[in-house]
C-alpha cells in the first residue's frame, strides 16, 4: 500500500533539501550510529533514511538487504519508510505479512523478504520529519522496551548531527557577513567624513535659509545644485552601503541566543543519552543538579552539541565503563565530563577523537570525526572555552567553561548578528 503524504509535505521537502544531505558521501558519525542500532536491536539490517519526493535514500546503512528490498535506494511508492514519517513516534511492524500497508510489498512478497521493521522518525525542532532510522529482519520479531528507547534517542542523534551542520555552515556564512560589515563601516567613514560633509552642511544650510524666510536665495541654490551634481555618485555609494550592512546582518539560520540555565540545558542532554549508555551497560553518572547557571546561549543547539559530546563518550566507551557528567563554577559556567577509566585496566578511546575532532583540527575539512568539528564550531559561537586532558587512572576529562551571562549579553549581540 502507498503510504499518504504527510500534510506539510511542502515544508517537510525544504526542510530536507536546506541540509543539502542527499546523495552525499558516506559519513563515519551516521555508519556509527546504524552500526550500533543494529547492535542494540540485533538486528541484521539498519538504516539512516531519508524520504524525497519520489524516493527513500540511505545516507548509511549497515547489513545486507532482505530478498526484493535496496538499502541504497528505494522507490517511495514501496517504502516503509514513507509509512513511519507520517508519525512523531517509533513505527514497528512485527510481522509484514500480516500488516495491511505492506503485505502486497515485493520486498515482503519475495522468498527471504523482510518480515520486521522498526523505523523512528527523524524529526527536526521544527517537527519536519526527514527519514528514519531504522531496522530490518527477515524473521518477525518484537523490540523490547529497551531497545525502543536506544532506537528514538539515535534517531534524536541522527537529527541533531543533520541540524548542528546547517547551523555550522550558517556560523561561516555570518562570520563572512561580519567581516564585510566591517569592511563597509571603514568605507561609509571614509565617505561620510569626506566631501560629502561638506556638501550635506550646504544643502542643510540652503533649506534652513529657506524654511526661516520663505525667500529663494539663488547664489546658494547654485552652490548646492554644483554640489549635489558633483556628488550624486557618492551619494548613490553611501545609500549602497548603508543598505548592505543592513543585509549583512541578517542570517535565517543563525543562532538564536538568549539567558538560558547552563545546569538545565545539561541535564536534558543526559536524558536524551541515557538509553542509548543503557544499551551498552555504560553507566552516566549525572552530577549536573546543581544551582542555576545562567548563560547566554541558544539552548537548543548547545543542547545537541552536549548531547553529541556524550554520545561520542558513550560510543568511544568500553561497554561497562563509566561517564561522569556535571556543572558547576570554575572562570565561568562550566560542563564537565569524564569518560572514566575501568577498573580492569580498560581505557576509554574518547581523548584522540575529541582531540583531533574538535581541538586540534576543527576545520572545514571532512574526517572521521566531522560531527566534533561542528560542536566545537558551535561552541566558538558561544565564546566557550574547551579544555581536555587524559590521565592513567582517571580517564578523560573535557571541561567547557561560558562566559558569565551578565557580561556576555553585549558581546554575544554585537558578534554574532542574531536573526
Amino acid at each position: 500500500m502507498k503510504a499518504p503524504l504527510p500534510d506539510n509535505e511542502i515544508e517537510r521537502l525544504a526542510a530536507l533539501y536546506s541540509l543539502d544531505i542527499l546523495d552525499s558521501p558516506p559519513e563515519k558519525d551516521f555508519d556509527d550510529i546504524v552500526a550500533l542500532a543494529a547492535s542494540v536491536c540485533e538486528a541484521p539490517v539498519a538504516m539512516v533514511s531519508l524520504v524525497d519526493a519520489d524516493r527513500q535514500w540511505a545516507k548509511a546503512s549497515t547489513g545486507a538487504a532482505p530478498a526484493g528490498s535496496a538499502l541504497a535506494e528505494t522507490a517511495r511508492d514501496v517504502s516503509f519508510c514513507a509509512h513511519a514519517i507520517l508519525s512523531r513516534d517509533l513505527l514497528i511492524v512485527p510481522d509484514a505479512r500480516e500488516d495491511a500497508r505492506f503485505a502486497d510489498n515485493p520486498s515482503v512478497t519475495a522468498e527471504g523478504g523482510v518480515r520486521f521493521y522498526a523505523g523512528a522518525p527523524l524529526m527536526t525542532t521544527d517537527g519536519f520529519a526527514l527519514g528514519t532510522l531504522c531496522v530490518l529482519d527477515t524473521v518477525p520479531r518484537r523490540l523490547d522496551n529497551e531497545q525502543q528507547q536506544a532506537m528514538r534517542a539515535l534517531a534524536r542523534q541522527v537529527t541533531a548531527q543533520l541540524e548542528l551542520r546547517r547551523y555550522a555552515f550558517a556560523l561561516a556564512n555570518t562570520t563572512a557577513r561580519l567581516q564585510e560589515l566591517e569592511r563597509r563601516k571603514d568605507d561609509l567613514a571614509g565617505l561620510v567624513g569626506g566631501e560629502l560633509r561638506s556638501s550635506l552642511r550646504l544643502m542643510s544650510s540652503y533649506l534652513d535659509r529657506l524654511g526661516d524666510t520663505g525667500f529663494h536665495d539663488a547664489e546658494l541654490a547654485e552652490l548646492v545644485g554644483r554640489a549635489t551634481s558633483a556628488h550624486v555618485r557618492g551619494f548613490r555609494d553611501l545609500i549602497d552601503h548603508l543598505t548592505s550592512m543592513a543585509d549583512a546582518g541578517l542570517g535565517g539560520d543563525s543562532l538564536h541566543m538568549r539567558q538560558c540555565d547552563l545546569t538545565r540545558v545539561t541535564q536534558r542532554a543526559v536524558e536524551a543519552v541515557r538509553p542509548i549508555a543503557a544499551s551498552k551497560h555504560i553507566w552516566i553518572l549525572n552530577q549536573a543538579g546543581g544551582p542555576s547557571l545562567p548563560i547566554i546561549a541558544d539552548p537548543v543547539r548547545l543542547e545537541q552539541v552536549l548531547t553529541h559530546l556524550l554520545f561520542a563518550a558513550v560510543k568511544y566507551t568500553p561497554e561497562g565503563g563509566r561517564v561522569r557528567v556535571g556543572t558547576e563554577m570554575e572562570s565561568g559556567p562550566t560542563v564537565r565530563l569524564d569518560d572514566m577509566d575501568l577498573p580492569d585496566g580498560l581505557r576509554p578511546d574518547l581523548f584522540p577523537h575529541l582531540y583531533y575532532g574538535a581541538i586540534a583540527n576543527p576545520a572545514d575539512i571532512p574526517g572521521p570525526d566531522r560531527g566534533l568539528a561542528v560542536a566545537k564550531r558551535i561552541l566558538d559561537a558561544h565564546h566557550a572555552t574547551v579544555a581536555l586532558s587524559d590521565r592513567p587512572g582517571d580517564g578523560t576529562s573535557l571541561h567547557v567553561v561560558f562566559p558569565y551571562a551578565e557580561a556576555a549579553a553585549a558581546e554575544v549581540i554585537r558578534d554574532l548578528a542574531v536573526a
